[in-house]
């Protein structure tokens, strides 16, 4: 392995490290958010009640609540794909053509369809805030669904590859 190789693979790891701790972070303050909006539920009421009638924190609160239990879960998936991916990142090294990383890739593929799902949901709560009055830009994107098939298929390739490496090394 080269010197760039090997100093793209190191910043690598370190920015799935720090992604991580970022993530854990998020959970924290979601993990928290959720009983904040019962405990100020009534300043939220406060609030909006003097701000112009177009907006109805009798609809906007719930589906904020939902909002946010849906991104812990979010939080959750993308925990794990950033642990799967750590760990993939790390038998580069040696040997990434490892049965292991083919189910790694395939996890990574399951939360990616996760996350995607979720963000059609983000969409529908989108349009539920919209209709209390909220403001939300909110658009489908193609990108993440092609990131899905994408992994996918590179799961399928890296068990190939194990599987090759296998026959290679009995035939040795």
């Amino acid at each position: 392995m080269s010197q760039a190789d090997s100093t793209a693979l190191s910043a690598s790891r370190i920015l799935l490290k720090v992604l991580r701790v970022l993530n854990i972070g998020m959970a924290v303050g979601l993990v928290l958010a959720v009983p904040a909006s019962f405990f100020f539920a009534p300043t939220f009421f406060e609030f909006f009640s003097k701000k112009p009638p177009r907006i109805d924190p009798s609809m906007l609160l719930p589906t904020l609540r939902v909002w946010l239990v849906m991104a812990l879960l979010m939080v959750a998936l993308i925990h794990v794909q950033l642990s799967r991916l750590l760990a993939v990142v790390a038998t580069v090294p040696d040997d990434p053509f490892v049965p292991e990383n083919a189910v790694r890739l395939k996890t990574i593929a399951w939360c990616m369809l996760g996350i995607e799902l979720l963000r059609l949901v983000f969409g529908i709560l989108a349009g539920t805030m919209n209709a209390a009055g909220s403001n939300i830009d909110w658009k489908f994107s193609a990108s993440g669904w092609v990131a899905v098939v994408l992994l996918f298929v590179l799961a399928q390739v890296f068990e190939a590859g194990a599987r090759m490496r296998a026959d290679l090394d009995t035939l040795i």
